[in-house]
């Protein structure tokens, strides 16, 4: 097998394998060339090849978001690897763990005018589990090191480069025991002076790689206490943001669900299903906020305990509510991170939700209520008019959801964009067996294209993305690869423009408001599947619709597209409309 012959190189790939890191995307680059020899030469590892840098970390980050798994993206030196922190960003605050590793050129040509340097080390020191800035060989182009920097090396090279390797050793072992079991981001920043490319037929490098430790569970001596406040509470709520399929025991959301002093409320993203669970959340929420007895309803529905599990809430409503109408218990259960959502936390319980479920609830009691009754009369009621109002609705976003929402086969994985996609998706009902994603870490419309080719990758079922019109022009480098399945289906709702500021406070019907909040275009999408071969579906009604969609699914010898061209001064009127008509 063929090695790099630089020695950190060698190391940063034993750790790797060793730590069962076997996904690697690379971005082209010349510094990074001991890198990628060092992992496309060795089987263990499987290699994509992605140019668009910033395309490349959410293509990966998908990867490690379907295989629960750190995945790791190379890029040579200079302002390729600032091309990484949307997705760097997403990861933190998602916990997915996505390894950076980036080729930086030796210290000492840093702010001196060398080409293609920037400041690399601790780039994404506010969002990042791990920042391990690697030593550079002093064994390795020894005579450009005394040229340029004579004052890094010693008499003893051998004892310096002995130094070298065990600091290296150490800051990859705590970089990828934080990323397996912390599930964060991290950054391993690698110098390397030229010669790049030269190859060795045998490691020469011997690095010391420690056994990753589990994380320890910590919350349970606050159990007694909040078995007790829960089995004297007649209002408890809980409530689900993004959370991975079959994450949960289903034994566990019976008990909840069958229990009428709990209400368990669920987004779209949560993955949870059960017929007395309570998703559509702002269908609930907004015709108490319309009601005139807004402030009694709201007082009835304020918990006394909240129990939250889970990533970020996409409701808007809900995190209102409870905010204004706070619980006077908050726990979070997570075994890294307790986001403060509602300014009310009192515990985090820092261990996985099967771990608490598994001692709290043998231990909890089913008490009398009307908790649950109360919100489902609510829920009835809502279910009927929305049923109502789309029967009623001209062709609009609106109308489209929801019948998206009903075509999509059993057990697909669904990826949704930011922005207005995920808020329509929240107000149908999914079929149960679909798996559901979005990049809720940080909400950004950037890279959702990108993140679902690459979750595809491995997934043993096709995929569909439903996708806005900015969203998908914004990240269409995502098409730019070989890895895009044949199942992979896309669908665009063009509103042309960012349909969600016209149902935010401030729209007007200015020049200025269309050019700078809404973005008018007049673009369609035709164009880019004809570049990445991609079948192409056109839809401006619905009979349009019901065409397409009635093949979409059906087995192709390429991906396929629907555009779908919605009204753009018409959406928010129908969807505002709605919350009128079921208050």
């Amino acid at each position: 097998m063929k090695y790099s012959s630089i020695p950190v190189a060698q190391t940063i790939i034993a750790h790797c394998k060793a730590k069962g890191i076997q996904n690697i995307v690379i971005s082209p680059g010349s510094r990074n060339a001991p890198l990628i020899i060092g992992f496309s030469e060795d089987p263990f590892f499987k290699c994509f090849s992605i140019v668009d840098e910033r395309s490349a970390a959410f293509f990966a980050l998908g990867i490690a978001q379907n295989q629960r798994e750190p995945v790791a993206v190379v890029c040579t030196s200079g302002s390729a690897l600032l091309n990484y922190y949307p997705a760097v960003a997403e990861a933190f605050y998602s916990n997915i763990p996505l390894v950076v590793i980036s080729a930086d050129r030796p210290i000492y040509k840093i702010d001196v005018g060398d080409g293609q340097t920037i400041r690399q080390d601790n780039v994404f020191h506010r969002h990042i589990g791990y920042s391990a800035n690697l030593k550079q060989d002093v064994t390795h182009a020894s005579d450009r090191i005394e040229r340029y920097a004579p004052s890094y090396l010693s008499n003893d090279m051998n004892k310096e480069q002995q130094k070298v390797q065990a600091f290296n050793d150490h800051e990859l072992n705590i970089a990828f025991e934080t990323a397996i079991t912390m599930g964060l981001p991290v950054h391993v920043n690698v110098r390397f002076e030229e010669p790049l490319y030269d190859i060795v037929e045998t490691s020469t490098a011997n690095p010391v790689i420690k056994q990753v430790q589990p994380i320890i569970e910590k919350g349970y001596e606050w159990l007694p206490e909040c078995v007790s406040a829960w089995n004297r509470a007649t209002k408890k709520m809980v409530l689900v943001g993004v959370n991975d399929p079959n994450k949960v025991d289903q034994k566990y959301l019976k008990y909840l669900a069958e229990d009428p002093s709990v209400v368990v409320l669920t987004e779209t993203t949560s993955n949870l299903h059960h017929t007395n669970f309570f998703s559509s959340i702002d269908s609930i929420i907004a015709p108490i906020e319309k009601s005139e007895y807004k402030e009694d309803l709201f007082t009835k529905l304020q918990p006394e305990i909240l129990i939250t599990f889970g990533g970020l809430i996409v409701s808007k409503k809900i995190k209102a509510f409870l905010r204004a109408y706070k619980p006077k218990q908050h726990w979070h259960i997570d075994q890294v991170k307790a986001y403060d959502t509602f300014f009310a936390q009192t515990h985090h319980f820092k261990m996985e939700v099967n771990s608490f479920f598994s001692q709290f609830i043998k231990e909890t009691l089913k008490i009398s209520s009307n908790y649950f009754n109360f919100l489902n009369l609510r829920r009835n009621a809502y279910v009927i008019k929305r049923d109502q109002y789309v029967e009623q609705i001209e062709f609009s976003d609106m109308f489209v959801f929801h019948q998206i929402s009903k075509s999509i086969p059993n057990n697909y994985q669904l990826q949704l964009s930011n922005s207005s996609t995920v808020r329509y998706a929240q107000l149908f009902d999914l079929n149960s067996s679909l798996e559901v994603f979005c990049n809720r870490g940080t909400s950004g419309i950037d890279g959702s294209t990108s993140t679902a080719i690459g979750a595809s990758l491995y997934n043993t079922n096709p995929t569909v993305l439903v996708t806005g019109d900015l969203s998908f022009l914004y990240d269409s480098n995502a098409l730019w690869n070989n890895y895009i399945r044949s199942d992979f289906r896309i669908i665009v709702v063009n509103n042309y423009g960012g349909g969600i500021f016209r149902i935010l406070p401030g729209k007007e019907d200015t020049h200025n408001f269309e050019r700078f909040f809404e973005t008018k275009h007049s673009l369609n999408v035709r164009k880019f599947c004809e570049m990445f071969n991609f079948d192409y579906f056109f839809s401006d009604d619905s009979e349009s619709l019901n065409l397409a969609m009635s093949v979409f699914y059906e087995p192709s010898e390429r991906p396929q597209l629907i555009e779908v061209s919605t009204p753009r001064l018409l959406n928010d009127k129908i969807l505002l409309g709605y919350f009128d008509f079921i208050s």
